[in-house]
């Protein structure tokens, strides 16, 4: 089973920003632990802190892949193009945010991919993306 994890903006900064709001763990260490976990699953992982580089790789995998979990990251808030490239693809995508985005500034809870999404996880941490790989699986 072949699932995307794509990640937007900032988010290559885990561990080190913000850790009392997303932790002190980075993306890159948290893969290790969930591919270990999964053997059986195929991850393939993207981040970009680029709108338009974001929805190529949507497009890449958007039609081939068993499930894509997406964190758009600050992109949640103003991408109008974000959720139309999810809405033109066929693969299933969980949207997830590390914080929980309603619970924070009022235009964090204003999106523009949720609604093109199957799903949304917000504010479980990184146990999120395996949330939503569950989801999958």
């Amino acid at each position: 089973m072949k699932i995307a994890i794509i990640n937007g903006p900032n988010l290559n900064l885990l561990g080190i920003r913000e850790p009392t709001v997303y932790g002190d763990q980075t993306f890159d260490d948290y893969l290790i632990n969930l591919r270990q976990k999964y053997p059986a699953v195929e991850f393939s992982y993207f981040q970009s802190n680029v709108e338009g580089e974001l929805i190529n790789e949507l497009q890449r995998v958007g039609f081939s892949y068993a499930g894509i979990i997406i964190n758009p990251g600050g992109y949640t808030h103003t991408s109008v193009a974000l959720g139309d490239a999810i809405a033109a693809i066929k693969t299933k995508t969980i949207e997830v945010h590390i914080s929980n985005v309603h619970a924070r500034e009022e235009f964090r809870k204003i999106s523009h991919v949720s609604a093109k999404c199957k799903g949304t996880i917000s504010g479980l941490g990184l146990k999120g993306y395996e949330l939503a790989l569950q989801y999958f699986l």
